[in-house]
């Protein structure tokens, strides 16, 4: 009789990717780090191997705070010309390596970083494998004065948009501007979305990471992690 698979909360999903990254961080050298719940699991577990490496570049305020206060040197991006890796989450994942990302509304930087970067490794859990993005909200960060427009662009796809709130007010990205919300959407390609919508007067980056897709996805399953290598 085969034994059940242990259960383990959304919680230590996020540790175990979180700490089988360090795996494909390169001694010596900058790590680049993203933004997010699972990546903060990822930068308790760089924590215990800072000594090893030069220090890290951080796609947001909230992830250099965290970084700094563990003891984590944080260089700018301009300070540095090439990463060797970029570590961060996603919001979904498809089968391809093409990801949705920005519920943490540091997208700009996320893709700024990435771009950087000679590999991407994504750190998930099993939740945000998707067979198609668009499930969840996609985020689009726009300058303020064009949300209106960009608003009915996206309801002229059949789709709806709203600016984010926090406390009441729009939120405010650490680009200062604002994140349009897209409820809606079945992005069946990717690159061409990206692109298309890239384009729009008034965006400031579109959430689909196409051009910066995934080249490794670290996966958290009850049935413990699987690596998820994209062409």
């Amino acid at each position: 009789m085969t034994s059940p698979l242990p259960t383990f909360t959304q919680d230590e999903l996020k540790a175990q990717v979180g700490q089988a990254a360090l795996d494909y961080v390169v001694p010596g050298e900058i790590v680049g780090v993203g933004t997010g719940s699972t990546v903060n699991k990822f930068i308790e577990a760089l924590a215990t191997v800072k000594d090893r490496i030069k220090g890290a570049v951080s796609s947001s305020v909230a992830s250099t705070e965290r970084l700094r206060a563990l003891g984590i040197p944080v260089f700018e991006s301009h300070e540095v010309d090439v990463l060797s890796v970029y570590i961060d989450g996603a919001d979904e994942i498809d089968h391809r390596g093409f990801m949705v990302k920005g519920g943490g509304a540091a997208l700009t930087r996320e893709k700024i970083v990435a771009a950087q970067s000679r590999r991407f490794v994504c750190i998930v859990d099993a939740s945000k494998q998707v067979d198609m993005l668009g499930a969840f909200p996609l985020p689009v960060e726009v300058i303020p004065m064009a949300s209106r427009q960009l608003a009915r662009q996206f309801a002229a796809m059949g789709a709806s948009a709203q600016v984010r709130q926090k406390d009441g007010a729009p939120l405010v990205t650490d680009n200062g501007q604002h994140i349009l919300d897209v409820k809606g959407l079945k992005i069946a390609d990717p690159l061409a979305f990206e692109s298309q919508v890239s384009q729009w007067p008034g965006v400031v980056t579109v959430g689909v990471f196409a051009f910066q897709k995934a080249d490794v996805c670290l996966l958290g399953t009850p049935a413990g992690v699987q690596t998820l290598n994209f062409d």
